[in-house]
């Protein structure tokens, strides 16, 4: 059942929200020292409303304490909660002031009915599901209430589930409403059943667009900036800023390797001599005492050392030098047949009296009885065969000597296992291994080293980009080039950027970066572009249009003189051979042979007559012609009212997916709150 204490787990912790408050103040009392002025800062627009700083970090912080509380410690984890936010911003400026006007609201009844669990909701199943069962339990809400009585966080908890249960309820009502406003007429219905149960095989043959030489079609500057003037709406883009960057990889030296190999090497003398392999390890940094038993057999190359009771290495293997030695051995069975009852650490008397009574006959209906796991209890406690390496130490130790029958009591961690031992294989030895490694990686002179580097690029680079390009050339490192686009929050193709793109955002055209440390590498970056026109230039898309105006002026090339009237004469025509198809239908887009094909499988379906030529068909790949040798009958064949139900649930479907990304590209969102998150 959810507890208070679940509870506050799930929606937030006090001193994240008194941490947030403390961090708003701070920053809105820096004022002009930031350039806020007696504002906050904008920080990006929802359907012409201004979002302000504090208004995100308000927003942020609710997002964040109904994720448990946790921050976002990756880009990945940033973009994803940056995400999250947006979208409760956008419900807030556009979903919910629109639901009101449209007198689409969630009724008291209605909350109490998603409470009770009449009406599902997702939001009160992720607080009050059964953890063990998954089943939604109602009575929980009860007792969360009776002890939030009195506790203000508790308080503030349940009305922003409550909240986000009636924007998830008015969501679902709105999506139905949109989808019920698709209709499927009698034609569509007619076509749908005709279009599934009509299978079509036959011949073609095609013709390159790749065959062509680019040399015999050519397409003007003016031709692209036509199309590009009658084909704008192709080109709408978000806003995004173009830099160009360089990395100063820092790696090890020779004489890093060297230094390295040397102090290893003296290491593992020690290593080999001590006496005391658990104490020797633990006072390394790079030491490491596995936490789990392993037959030799699950040693690898380590094995025949190891079971000599030998030091193994050290060696050099991917970058890194190991060394290892057994830290304990003992004898345990190779696998073992458990059953278990699993109980909170607080019934230790319990969990005492059960063992004193427990045989193997009667533990699964002690199990049944007593387990704190409903599904272990249902099935009697039964968890298996499991070999011996897969326990960890505290479990290993109280099971390597069960012989079977045995009943053992295991206090691990916030719970008390007692398991029934059916199965008991024959002991073997098994190994627990402490490893010393020491990663390949630059000194701190090398470091110091490469940072000087680019401490003295970033002085030349300064005047411009020609400036930055003749550095990077005399530095003899490469630019690189990427491109933010509005909302992103990491550069692609290079792990840890976040900090670079918050710089970027808060730049100008021209601007030099300060030298960032990703990784272990080190990075200077400058922005080249800043482009917030709302569509993309025709330079831009320039080489894309050329493209498309290629393809076609080489149909129009290929079909100049084309006169074959059969696919024999089509093939010699455009030298290649005819190839089969079958099993096409409606729905199909690729065509064996042709690859991503929709225009020729669309005419292919279309066909009504059989070995008849077609017409040229002008695909995505290449042109191609086609007969039609056959057109059978499914053995499924697809009914009038089942095409009717699978078409009207694809329409609604549809309308219900595409009806959010359709109001969010209407509200114009702007997002600049990379500069700040």
């Amino acid at each position: 059942m959810a507890s208070l204490n679940t509870l506050r787990t799930k929606f937030g912790a006090l001193l994240s929200i008194i941490i947030a408050l403390a961090l708003l103040a701070f920053i809105l009392s820096l004022k002009a020292d930031m350039g806020f002025s007696n504002n906050d800062p904008k920080i990006g627009e929802i359907n012409g409303d201004k979002i302000r700083y504090s208004e995100y970090l308000n927003q942020y912080d609710a997002v964040k304490n109904r994720n448990g509380g946790m921050e976002a410690s990756t880009d990945e984890e940033s973009a994803q909660m940056a995400a999250a936010v947006w979208q409760a911003l956008f419900a807030d400026h556009v979903l919910l002031p629109g639901f009101e006007q449209m007198g689409l609201g969630v009724s008291e009844q209605e909350r109490l009915n998603m409470i009770s669990g009449e009406i599902p909701s997702q939001s009160f199943y992720a607080a009050f599901a059964n953890s063990r069962t998954g089943e939604y339990n109602a009575e929980s809400v009860s007792q969360f209430l009776s002890q939030a009585a009195g506790d203000a966080q508790a308080q503030a908890a349940w009305q922003d589930l409550n909240a986000q249960a009636r924007l998830e309820r008015s969501l679902q009502k709105y999506g139905t409403l949109i989808g019920k406003g698709t209709y499927v007429n009698t034609l569509e219905v007619d076509a749908g059943v005709d279009a599934a149960n009509k299978i079509f095989s036959g011949k073609f043959v095609s013709k390159r667009y790749s065959e062509v030489p680019d040399s015999l079609v050519s397409v003007s500057s003016g031709e692209i900036r036509s199309y590009y003037k009658a084909h704008k709406d192709l080109f709408k883009q978000s806003p995004s800023r173009t830099l160009s960057y360089v990395v100063f990889e820092v790696n090890a030296t020779d004489d890093d390797m060297v230094a390295l190999e040397n102090e290893v090497r003296g290491v593992g003398e020690r290593f080999a001599e001590t006496d005391d392999v658990k104490a020797f390890v633990r006072q390394d940094r790079h030491g490491e005492i596995a936490d789990r038993y392993v037959k030799a057999e699950q040693l690898g190359d380590q094995a025949e050392a190891l079971k000599a009771d030998k030091m193994y290495g050290p060696e050099l293997k991917n970058n890194t030098w190991t060394m290892a030695r057994v830290a304990e051995s003992r004898m345990a069975p190779d696998t073992l047949g458990l059953k278990v009852i699993v109980l909170p650490y607080t019934q230790e008397k319990l969990a005492d009296s059960l063992k004193s009574v427990a045989t193997s006959e009667n533990f699964p209906e002690l199990a049944r009885q007593y387990a704190a796991n409903e599904e272990l209890a249902a099935n009697g406690g039964e968890v298996g065969v499991y070999p011996f390496s897969a326990f960890d130490s505290v479990t290993a130790e109280a099971l390597s000597g069960a012989k079977k029958g045995d009943i053992v009591k295991v206090m691990n961690g916030s719970t008390i296992q007692l398991f029934n031992v059916y199965r008991a294989d024959r002991p073997t030895k098994h190994y627990k291994v402490a490893t010393v490694t020491y990663p390949v990686e630059a000194s701190v002179a090398t470091q110091r080293n490469i940072y000087n580097q680019a401490s003295a690029f970033a002085v030349s680079a300064k005047a411009s980009g020609d400036a930055f390009n003749e550095a990077a050339s005399n530095a003899a490192v490469t630019p690189r080039v990427a491109t933010l686009a509005m909302g992103d929050r990491s550069i692609r193709g290079l792990d840890h950027s976040r900090e670079i793109a918050r710089w970027a955002y808060g730049a100008d055209k021209g601007d030099l970066s300060e030298i960032f440390k990703v990784g272990k590498d080190y990075v200077v970056a400058m922005v080249t572009e800043i482009d917030n026109d709302e569509y993309a230039s025709v330079q831009k898309v320039a080489s894309q249009i050329r493209n498309r105006l290629m393809r076609d002026k080489k149909y129009d090339y290929i079909m100049r003189d084309f006169s074959a009237t059969t696919l024999e004469e089509a093939a010699k025509a455009f030298g290649s051979e005819v190839s089969d198809f079958d099993q096409l239908t409606f729905g199909s887009y690729y065509v064996d042979g042709a690859g991503f094909e929709p225009a020729l499988a669309g005419a292919v379906a279309s066909t009504t007559e059989t070995g008849t030529v077609s017409a040229p068909v002008k695909g995505a790949q290449g042109v191609y012609l086609f007969t039609v040798d056959e057109i059978a009958q499914s053995e499924k064949p697809q009914t009038a009212e089942d095409e009717r139900v699978r078409s009207e649930a694809m329409a609604e479907g549809m309308m219900q997916q595409r009806v959010l990304p359709a109001l969010q590209q209407m509200s114009e969102i702007k997002d600049l709150s990379g500069e700040y998150f």
